[in-house]
């Protein structure tokens, strides 16, 4: 899960966003420099003046240039870097033209552009803090090297008021924050009550695995934390994913599901259809597409004789070799309606004796150093709603 939009919808409002934000800032930024170096010269303080001489005929080519350059990145689906590439970009170019233009000359620095207001009161409509300051900073920087290159106090007005404006859209920033913060949890809310009402019905159908998600979700979070690879927006939807894991398990008669004995060949072959089944379930519910990877492929081994599809190695997404190190944990460690629970210990070494084979190599390692972390949960855990078989831990078997 890298920090890129994939939503369907937050990718339109981004695309939008960002269609808005070039044709306002080329809207107000070609008629500021139309009036300002042409009307404004000619036809109000009836001056001469030469709008355009050779140097900033290119800088103005180099400004128009940067359109095609964000339409490609935008085809490519870089929409997170495209506003910081371009506001970067321009700020650059303005900076070294006016660098350019009136060192060494003698002539009073007269320079910047109204879209610079525009840039720093549009910018918290990305709802992105680290791109506001970046506008922000970034345009006070250009005067502060400028005022100290040219050893000039011309640039004090434009600091003191971008300074201003920062502080408007700072507030307007906090606004739209708190806002999108407010749907979200109201959304989240939602889909957890979702999740939840979903495990329930998997745990009325069968008993003995009450508890068994809430705990695989736990295992597994701890678990992919400690990869270092995940935010905690990102994690928060990967225990929805863990928490749906078996979702597929509706589908199964009750007659396999609480059967007491070891099930027949045929019996097994239904059992292995829940992956599918599962994904299939929610391919179709927003906010839980990401889910599906984990769902599918969490029965898949390292060496390719797991199952829906045999995926081998790499081939099975991350996150799903993350949810088998887990689900095969708490399967050992809690009792079913076939046998009992395994002892702590006994479920370590099989964990450890599964790398490289029913294992990633790496997440067995990593299962190494986030094991007390397990024990500790394991032994904190309310059981009294577990079935009483559940305290028996003299097993002799424990079938994955």
């Amino acid at each position: 899960m890298q920090n890129i939009i994939k939503d369907s919808s937050l990718n339109h409002e981004e695309k939008r966003a960002i269609k808005w934000f070039l044709a306002l800032f080329y809207m107000i930024f070609l008629s500021f420099e139309s009036f300002y170096f042409y009307i404004y010269p000619n036809f109000i303080t009836k001056q001469e003046f030469q709008p355009f001489d050779n140097t900033r005929f290119y800088y103005y080519f180099l400004i128009i240039l940067l359109m095609p350059i964000v339409i490609i990145m935008m085809k490519k689906g870089r929409l997170f870097w495209v506003k910081y590439f371009f506001f970067i970009t321009y700020t650059i170019l303005t900076t070294l033209y006016d660098s350019l233009t009136y060192f060494g000359s003698g002539l009073e620095y007269k320079s910047g552009n109204i879209v610079e207001v525009f840039l720093i009161l549009f910018a918290p409509i990305f709802v992105n803090s680290l791109f506001f300051w970046a506008v922000s900073l970034g345009t006070m920087f250009k005067y502060v090297f400028i005022g100290l290159l040219l050893q000039t106090t011309a640039v004090i007005f434009p600091v003191a008021l971008i300074v201003i404006l920062s502080m408007l859209g700072f507030i307007i920033l906090k606004r739209f924050k708190g806002y999108v913060e407010a749907i979200k949890t109201s959304y989240d809310n939602q889909l957890s009550g979702i999740v939840k009402g979903v495990i329930a019905t998997i745990e009325l159908k069968d008993p003995y695995t009450r508890g068994h998600s809430e705990r695989v979700a736990f295992y597994a979070n701890s678990l992919a934390a400690l990869t270092g690879k995940y935010s905690l927006d990102q994690l928060r939807t990967f225990t929805y994913a863990c928490l749906l894991h078996d979702i597929g398990k509706v589908n199964i008669p009750d007659s396999i599901l609480t059967k007491p004995g070891k099930l027949t060949k045929d019996e097994y072959e239904v059992i292995k259809t829940h992956p599918v089944v599962g994904a299939e379930a929610i391919i179709k519910v927003r906010g839980l597409g990401e889910s599906i990877d984990v769902i599918k492929s969490h029965h898949e081994r390292w060496d390719g004789k797991g199952y829906p599809e045999q995926l081998k190695g790499d081939e099975i997404p991350f996150l799903a070799r993350i949810v088998s190190v887990a689900d095969a944990f708490d399967a050992m460690t809690s009792s079913r309606s076939y046998r009992s629970a395994m002892p702590l210990e006994e479920a370590y070494k099989r964990i450890i004796e599964g790398k490289g084979t029913q294992f990633d190599p790496h997440l067995v390692e990593l299962f190494k150093e986030v094991f007390p972390e397990w024990i500790a949960f394991h032994m904190k855990y309310n059981w009294s709603e577990a079935l009483p078989i559940q305290n028996n831990i003299s097993c002799r078997e424990v079938i994955l």
